[in-house]
């Protein structure tokens, strides 16, 4: 998972640097001070998956390039077979799996997220856009904005991810559909 970080933070300098971006610049359109953006380019650890979407937004590129380096290359449809999602591991503990990376200039994002329970504060993370998740096995607890809300297995939310929000498994480990649109 540490290399699969430092290969995004990596992806991400060469990407502002062929974009013609100054690392303020990108800083500044992303609120964040050049410091702590610099952090994302040099280890990749801890940038929440809204940073990757705004930039992804920004450089004009699909967000599967920032994750992993590959342009995806079908415009009038994709099948991601059974255990050939692409996967990406970017927070201890949580695994997304792209199901339509194959799929050109997307305005959704299809992800099964697996999730370890975790005693630790989670940071809640915003984005634009509209998510829906769906758990498919487990409990996930979901906060969003001040309400914690319990989902089991077969339970969805619709909700506007402008507010802040975090998930996670409680009891054991958790798999949910997260769809995410701009």
């Amino acid at each position: 998972m540490q290399d699969n970080m430092k290969q995004i933070a990596a992806r991400l300098g060469e990407i502002r640097g062929v974009c013609g971006y100054s690392v303020e610049e990108i800083a500044e359109r992303l609120g964040l001070g050049p410091a702590r953006y610099m952090e994302y380019e040099e280890s990749g650890n801890d940038i929440p998956i809204s940073v990757l979407y705004e930039l992804a937004n920004v450089y004009g590129v699909d967000i599967m390039e920032i994750l992993t380096g590959k342009s995806p290359k079908l415009s009038n449809y994709c099948v991601v077979k059974k255990g050939q999602s692409r996967g990406v591991d970017r927070y201890p503990g949580y695994h997304f799996e792209s199901l339509a990376y194959k799929f050109k200039r997307r305005i959704m994002e299809p992800l099964m997220v697996t999730v370890e329970p975790d005693e630790k504060e989670l940071s809640p993370v915003k984005h634009p856009g509209q998510e829906f998740n769906f758990v498919v096995e487990g409990t996930v607890l979901i906060c969003v904005g001040d309400e914690e809300l319990l989902l089991e297995a077969g339970d969805s939310i619709y909700f506007d991810p402008t507010i802040p929000h975090w998930q996670k498994a409680v009891g054991g480990p958790a798999k949910f559909l997260t769809v995410i649109a701009e």
